[in-house]
């Protein structure tokens, strides 16, 4: 399931990220990279411990705690810290899958990688190439957002940034550990929240039904999230 996030930032926010990234020390991309990545990765990214990631991710954590499409798509029980990556003029970053387990290097913080995401910093008219390819069941999905929309996807899929061809792509990239494991009992919840939020729209919290299919989201909820 691949959930677009609209306007998770606003545009000061972005700016706010942006002044604080820009002005860091940024490295090869490849300082986070698996054995495989490593072999298909070509950017520049922000250390991890470094004070410009520490600080422009936690201005994104608080993003995603605002967002209630974000906690309904993605039943976060561990998020890894948001990291930052850009690409230039012929970058790019071939077909690979994510690697299961994240370590936070020097601490004994690691997740299982359930879901990926991706919150776009640059406005997509500002460059060429860099669209996210993303493979599921229904083919290649292409994501080019526009600067402070997200996307999430499963982090057990093959994706791929396509190569730059003008400008730059900046970018914040990372995991999370979801409450339910397995993608398709997600997706029932996540279809489910929906459709109630539909009804309570149209009946309002009060109806019987509402409150029945509230019930049954929670109580699902219950015996599927893994905490």
């Amino acid at each position: 399931m691949l959930i677009a996030i609209p306007d998770l930032l606003s545009d000061a926010e972005v700016g706010e990220i942006r002044g604080i990234i820009d002005a860091g020390e940024w490295i090869d991309g490849n300082a986070t990279s698996g054995h495989q990545s490593a072999l298909a990765k070509r950017n520049e990214q922000l250390p991890e411990d470094s004070d410009a990631a520490n600080r422009a991710g936690r201005l994104i954590l608080d993003a995603l705690n605002r967002s209630p499409l974000f906690f309904a798509s993605a039943l976060p029980l561990r998020i890894f810290p948001p990291l930052f990556n850009r690409y230039g003029e012929g970058q790019e970053f071939d077909t690979h899958v994510d690697n299961a387990i994240r370590l936070r290097r020097g601490s004994d913080f690691r997740i299982r990688s359930d879901l990926s995401i991706t919150v776009f910093l640059e406005s997509a008219e500002d460059y060429d190439g860099g669209e996210l390819l993303v493979e599921d069941h229904y083919g290649v999905q292409r994501v080019k957002l526009p600067a402070g929309h997200a996307v999430i996807y499963p982090s057990s899929s093959l994706h791929r940034v396509t190569p730059i061809t003008r400008g730059r792509r900046v970018a914040s990239f990372f995991w999370l550990q979801s409450m339910v494991r397995d993608a398709e009992k997600r997706r029932t919840l996540f279809d489910l929240d929906r459709a109630v939020q539909r009804l309570t729209g149209d009946l309002g919290g009060k109806d019987r039904s509402v409150i029945e299919l509230t019930g049954i989201y929670h109580n699902l909820l219950r015996l599927w999230a893994d905490s």
